[in-house]
């Protein structure tokens, strides 16, 4: 499976974006996908994930302002992003897992990874 992320850009505090993964190759629905960022100087965080049931899981410092969804049929896991804070500012992953649930805060969890999205939130 190919991963491709877009979606990212420059936004001012508060506002939104919406990032797109899509996949190419392999059987999307049987993986669980994850999102992840990096800030400049920082170690790659999670930041959520969906199963392949569609179950969500959120980073503690993105519950309740960001939501992942997933369109099997369009080979899509999608991450909307409101009330976006200066601290979000990062490059964001996408990345494909065949491991359980509880294993899918961890990067290592992942077999496949996107190139990678850039999103600036200013002040």
């Amino acid at each position: 499976v190919q991963l491709q992320a877009s979606g990212g850009g420059l936004v001012r505090a508060g506002g939104s974006l919406r990032l797109s993964c899509v996949a190419s190759g392999g059987t999307f629905r049987n993986y669980n996908m994850g999102w992840f960022r990096q800030a400049p100087g920082k170690e790659r965080e999670f930041v959520a994930g969906v199963t392949r049931s569609s179950t969500p899981l959120y980073a503690d410092s993105v519950k309740g302002r960001f939501t992942v969804s997933r369109e099997n049929g369009q080979k899509t896991v999608n991450l909307q992003m409101n009330s976006l804070t200066p601290d979000d500012t990062a490059v964001y992953f996408c990345a494909a897992s065949n491991s359980v649930l509880s294993a899918l805060r961890t990067s290592d969890s992942y077999h496949t990874w996107g190139q990678g999205t850039l999103v600036t939130v200013s002040s």
